[in-house]
């Protein structure tokens, strides 16, 4: 389901989840050079871990910053249909 709505991210926001992304990226490809390698599974594993969490982490960040601003905007604008997207929300990312 896609979204008209944006988020305004001032650019040093930017670079940052940016930075944190091009890490991940990086990860993922080590990752795949550990299959092409036959490295032991439970290497890999362990890298595939790191990067789960890593992308957790960044899913938090994201979500506090959401519920601080846009959230909280919302329902300072009375639209509390923000709760059920985000509650919707919420299920999808457990």
């Amino acid at each position: 389901m896609c979204s008209n709505k944006s988020t305004y991210r001032s650019d040093e926001e930017k670079d940052k989840l940016i930075k944190r992304l091009n890490i991940i990226e990086g990860q993922v490809r080590g990752i795949n050079q550990m299959i092409k390698e036959d490295r032991y599974c439970n290497d890999i594993l362990i890298q595939i871990a790191a990067v789960t969490n890593a992308l957790k982490s960044l899913g938090n960040n994201i979500l506090d910053r959401h519920l601080r601003t846009c959230v909280t905007r919302e329902i300072k604008e009375d639209n509390l249909e923000i709760i059920d997207e985000v509650m919707n929300l919420v299920k999808k990312l457990q």
